[in-house]
């Protein structure tokens, strides 16, 4: 699942970059309106996280009032310092869809994008199905014929990424720009680990090998009836 966080403010970012990725998110940071306007036109983010107050003439306001404009849907959370409520329904006319007042409570801040995620744009599904196998992106819980599949956030991230384009070959890069952040710099064949993780783990509760490699390629998740 890939999250955007638009905040200028570098121990914040870094903190949310963090807390996030523990949360099974891949994360990109961006300071500013300009770098958020490219990011989100080059890369399908699952949720947006963005401080009304950025740097520059453009505002987290004004950067989300763009975003609708452009006809992206993806849904926004907005951070402020500010609590008033007149700020609260700006934020929302804006076109956010939801609205957190600085401090949180780190838990408070995973709980609303969890409750974003399953909102989702108009056209996601709630709980993602194929066949027997079922994953719910809001509660982070799978299940294959009804039995319970025990994922780390990693594994659930790329269940999620599969899940989503059934039946699709995904290349390497494809799968690492979107479970993993731009900013990674591991091992290179960290996604043929955590395919073989997710193997495992699938098999562990009965289901069979749904995850094809097509050599020289990456992989696809079998799409079932």
């Amino acid at each position: 699942m890939k999250l955007l966080v638009i905040e200028d403010d570098v121990r914040m970012a870094g903190l949310l970059r963090r807390g996030l990725a523990l949360e099974g998110w891949a994360v990109d940071v961006v300071g500013d309106a300009v770098d958020a306007r490219h990011a989100v036109l080059s890369t399908p983010y699952d949720a947006v996280v963005c401080d009304v107050g950025l740097p520059g003439p453009e505002s987290g306001l004004d950067w989300c009032r763009w975003l609708r404009r452009e006809d992206i849907w993806t849904p926004v959370l907005m951070l402020t310092a500010r609590s008033d409520v007149r700020d609260r329904i700006e934020g929302l006319d804006c076109g956010a869809d939801d609205y957190l007042g600085k401090p949180f409570a780190f838990g408070e801040l995973a709980a609303r994008l969890r409750a974003l995620l399953r909102r989702g744009e108009t056209e996601r599904p709630t709980v993602l199905t194929n066949g027997d196998l079922v994953l719910d992106p809001a509660s982070h819980q799978v299940h294959w014929a009804g039995h319970v599949v025990e994922l780390s956030p990693r594994e659930l991230a790329l269940l999620d990424y599969f899940m989503r384009r059934p039946g699709d070959v995904l290349r390497r890069t494809e799968i690492l720009d979107h479970v993993w952040d731009y900013a990674y710099d591991g091992t290179s064949n960290v996604v043929d680990v955590y395919v073989r993780y997710l193997r495992v783990r699938l098999s562990s509760a009965g289901a069979p090998d749904l995850i094809e490699t097509v050599r020289g390629v990456g992989y696809r998740l079998k799409a079932l009836g």
